[in-house]
C-alpha cells in the first residue's frame, strides 16, 4: 500500500492518483521552505469542557466535539484561513499562510466572529449543552513552512505571534473575541472594537495590549473614502465622458478600471457614482468576494435586489413578492429568483435562457432612465459572472446602461481576451498618482506633521493612495522616526507576490537580494533553470514590476530594475535567514567575477559578503571603499565605510585601533571640510 502525502489514505501500489483526494502520488515532494510572513493567528477554546468531559464516556465526548470541530473549520476555511491544529477542544487557524490575500487580519476577525455566532446557533439548535468560547486573534511575523501538510499534524507557523495568540486567548471574556496590538491597528477601520484590560502574559515582561471585537462596521471587501478625491482628473473625465454618450445616444458601454490594490479603483467609482446622480442617472454596485459568496452571481444579484427593493433582513416570501411586482413577467421573475437565491430548489437548463432573463430584466429598468451597473473586484468573480457582464455587453443594445467593472490585473491572467470584440469597450489603467498629488494627499493624512515628513510618506508610498494613508497613520501614531512598514501595506504587497507564478515568484525574491537594480548574470548563479530566465524576466516586465534599463554598468550583463521599491522590500523581507545569506554570496561572488571591485562596486561587495555572514571577506572590502570614498573627498561616506568595518572586528582584535584612528580622522575632516571651502570662497 502507498500512503497519500496530503491526506494520509493508503492506495493500492499502482495507484498513481489517491484514492480519497486526488493528489498525484509519484510527484516528488517539494523541498522544505521557509519564509517569513505577517500572519494572523486564531485560538479558539471551549470553556470549563475539559472539566466536563471528565464526567462524559468517551463516545459523548466525541459526539459534542465532532460537529463542533467541523463547524469551526468550516467557518474558518470560508473565510481563506488554514486550520493547522486541534488539541482538544481547543483550535488553531492561521491567516496570511500558505498564501496571502492582503486583507487577512480582517479575513481572521470576521471569521472568528462568526465562528462565535455559529457555534451559539449550532448549541441552541441540536447541541443544547451551553457550550462557551474564548476566541484571539494576534498578528505578527513568524515562520512558515510552506510545505507543511496540518492534515497530518506539521507544524507551519512558529514565533512569538503563534505564542502571544495563546495567551490572549486565555484572558478573552467568554463568547468573546480579544486581539492584540498589530490586529486592531490592522482592522479598526472594518470592525467595532472596545478596549480591554492589558493582559499579563506569561513569559513576557510587558502586559499585551489588548481589544474585543464587537461587530464588522460594514460589508466584508467595503472601504469608505475619507475626504476629497486628489487627482484622478484625467480619468474622472474619460468615465464621464463614457456616461454622457451612453444616456445621449443610448449606446451600452463597458469600462474596466484596472490597477493593484489600493491603487483607487473603488474611490474614483464612487466619485463616479457622484456625477452619475448629478446627471439624473441611477446607479447600483455589487461586489465579487473572496471568500463567503452564496452564488456565482453574487455581485448581479445585489444588484438586482437593490433595483427591486430587497433587503438582506428580508425573509424569501417578502423577497419573492417584491420580485415578482417589480418584474411582472412570472418566468422572468422565475429566473431571476434563482439567480438571487430565493429559489434554492429551480433550476433552468439552459444557461443561455437565464442569461436572457437577465437581459429583460435590465432593458425593463433602463428604459426610462440611465443606469450604471459597477461591478466591483470581478478578479474574484466567478467564470459565470464574467461570462454574463460580457454577454450584457455585446448583446445590449438601444439602452443607457454602462457597465463599469473594476479588477486587479490578474484579471487577465485568467481572461487575457477581457473586452475582446466588443461593440464599446474601454480599458482604463489607473498609474500611480504624481509626486504632485501624492505629496498632497500625505499632507491632508498627517495632520500635524504636516508638509514637514509628506515628502517622505509619499516616496515611500510610490503614488499608490491606501499605502498613503496606511504609512501616514503609522507614522502619527508611532512618530516621525517610524521606519517600519504597517502590517496592512506588507499583506497587501505579499499579497500581490503570492498572486504570480511560481516561477516569476521566485525570481522576484532573488532578485531582491540584489538591490533596487539587479542584473541577469546575478539571478543565472541563483536558479536551476537557466535557458527559463528571460521567459520569466518578460514576464514580470510585462506585469510592470520591473524594467530593463536600457544601459549597464557591467559590460555584457543585461541590467533591471524594480519599479516598486515596496514590492523589492516585501520581497525581501519573505526570505528567511540562511537563504538570504545564501543569496547574497551569490550576488557577491557575481560582482567578483564581473566587475574591477571599484567605486559603488567596492562597497556593494562588502555589504553582500557582510549580509552573507561572511565578515573576513566583507573587511577588506569596507576598508578599500572607506580608502576611495577619502580619496575623493567623500570623509562623511568614509567614516560610514570604516564605522561598518569596525563593527565587523572582534574585540581584542589588533585592527580595532587602526580602524578607530581612520573613523575620527574621517569624521574629523568631513568637520572641517566646510570650513575650508568657507575659507576659499572668502579668497
Amino acid at each position: 500500500m502507498i500512503g497519500c502525502p496530503s491526506c494520509g489514505q493508503e492506495n493500492p501500489e499502482n495507484a498513481r492518483f489517491c484514492l480519497a483526494c486526488g493528489e498525484q502520488l509519484d510527484a516528488p515532494r517539494p523541498a522544505v521552505q521557509d519564509e517569513r510572513r505577517i500572519v494572523s493567528v486564531v485560538f479558539v477554546d471551549l470553556v470549563g469542557f475539559t472539566s466536563r468531559a471528565e464526567q462524559l464516556d468517551p463516545e459523548d465526548v466525541r459526539a459534542i466535539l465532532t460537529p463542533y470541530h467541523e463547524l469551526v473549520r468550516k467557518e474558518l476555511e470560508s473565510f481563506g484561513g488554514t486550520v493547522e491544529k486541534f488539541i482538544g477542544d481547543a483550535i488553531m487557524a492561521v491567516f496570511g499562510a500558505p498564501t496571502a490575500f492582503g486583507d487577512d487580519a480582517e479575513r481572521a476577525v470576521r471569521a472568528s466572529l462568526a465562528v462565535r455566532d455559529s457555534v451559539r446557533a449550532l448549541d441552541e439548535c441540536e447541541l443544547r449543552l451551553g457550550l462557551q468560547l474564548r476566541i484571539a486573534v494576534n498578528t505578527g511575523e513568524a515562520l512558515v513552512t510552506l510545505a507543511a501538510r496540518p492534515a497530518l499534524g506539521e507544524a507551519m507557523v512558529a514565533g512569538d505571534v503563534v505564542n502571544t495568540a495563546s495567551r490572549l486567548q486565555q484572558a478573552a471574556p467568554v463568547n468573546g473575541v480579544i486581539v492584540g496590538t498589530e490586529t486592531h491597528n490592522a482592522t479598526r477601520s472594518a470592525i467595532e472594537y472596545e478596549p480591554a484590560e492589558p493582559v499579563q502574559a506569561k513569559g513576557k515582561a510587558e502586559s499585551v495590549e489588548a481589544w474585543v471585537a464587537i461587530r464588522p462596521l460594514h460589508g466584508a471587501g467595503e472601504r469608505k473614502h475619507s475626504g476629497m478625491l486628489v487627482g484622478r482628473e484625467r480619468e474622472l473625465d474619460v468615465l464621464s465622458g463614457v456616461w454622457e454618450r451612453v444616456a445621449r445616444e443610448r449606446v451600452p458601454h463597458l469600462v474596466t478600471i484596472f490597477g493593484p490594490a489600493g491603487i483607487g479603483k473603488t474611490r474614483l467609482s464612487q466619485e463616479f457614482e457622484r456625477v452619475v446622480g448629478e446627471l439624473g442617472g441611477r446607479s447600483v454596485r455589487g461586489r465579487s468576494l473572496p471568500y463567503r459568496e452564496s452564488s456565482a452571481y453574487f455581485a448581479f444579484s445585489s444588484q438586482v435586489k437593490q433595483l427591486c427593493g430587497i433587503f438582506e433582513s428580508d425573509s424569501t416570501e417578502v423577497g419573492l413578492a417584491k420580485l415578482r411586482e417589480s418584474v411582472g413577467d412570472e418566468q422572468i421573475a422565475a429566473h431571476l429568483a434563482i439567480l438571487l437565491g430565493l429559489d434554492s430548489e429551480g433550476s433552468v437548463d439552459d444557461r443561455e435562457e437565464l442569461f436572457f432573463s437577465v437581459r429583460v430584466f435590465i432593458e425593463s429598468v433602463a428604459k426610462d432612465q440611465p443606469i450604471a451597473f459597477m461591478f466591483e473586484d470581478i478578479h474574484w468573480a466567478d467564470r459565470g459572472l464574467l461570462d454574463l457582464i460580457e454577454l450584457l455587453a455585446a448583446r445590449l443594445r438601444d439602452l443607457p446602461v454602462m457597465l463599469l467593472a473594476q479588477a486587479r490585473p490578474e484579471l487577465l491572467d485568467a481572461r487575457p481576451a477581457w473586452g475582446g470584440g466588443l461593440p464599446a469597450y474601454t480599458a482604463l489603467p489607473l498609474a500611480p498618482l504624481s509626486a504632485e498629488e501624492a505629496w498632497e494627499l500625505a499632507v491632508m493624512r498627517l495632520g500635524e506633521l504636516g508638509s514637514k515628513q509628506a515628502g517622505r510618506l509619499a516616496g515611500t508610498a510610490e503614488g499608490n493612495p491606501l499605502f498613503i494613508e496606511q504609512l501616514a497613520a503609522a507614522m502619527s501614531e508611532a512618530g516621525s522616526t517610524s521606519d517600519s512598514l504597517p502590517t496592512t501595506v506588507r499583506g497587501i504587497v505579499a499579497a500581490r507576490l503570492d498572486a504570480l507564478p511560481p516561477g516569476e515568484r521566485a525570481l522576484m525574491l532573488d532578485a531582491a537580494v540584489a538591490g533596487k537594480t539587479f542584473w541577469r548574470g546575478a539571478l543565472e548563479r541563483m536558479v536551476d533553470d537557466r535557458d527559463g530566465l528571460s521567459t520569466l524576466l518578460g514576464a514580470l516586465e510585462e506585469r510592470d514590476l520591473i524594467v530593463r534599463d536600457t544601459a549597464s554598468i557591467i559590460e555584457g550583463q543585461q541590467q533591471f530594475s524594480f519599479k516598486h521599491m515596496l514590492i523589492r522590500e516585501v520581497a525581501y523581507e519573505l526570505l528567511p535567514r540562511a537563504g538570504r545569506q545564501e543569496r547574497h554570496a551569490r550576488v557577491a561572488e557575481f560582482f567578483e567575477a564581473s566587475t574591477a571591485e571599484m567605486g559603488e562596486v567596492t562597497a556593494a561587495l562588502a555589504r553582500h559578503w557582510r549580509d552573507a555572514g561572511e565578515l573576513e571577506r566583507a573587511l577588506p572590502y569596507f576598508i578599500r571603499a572607506g580608502e576611495q570614498a577619502e580619496a575623493g573627498w567623500a570623509k562623511d561616506q568614509a567614516a560610514i565605510l570604516y564605522r561598518e568595518a569596525l563593527d565587523l572586528v572582534p574585540d581584542e582584535d589588533e585592527r580595532l585601533a587602526m580602524l578607530r584612528r581612520r573613523v575620527a580622522l574621517a569624521r574629523a575632516a568631513a568637520v572641517h571640510i566646510p570650513d575650508a571651502r568657507q575659507l576659499i570662497q572668502e579668497r
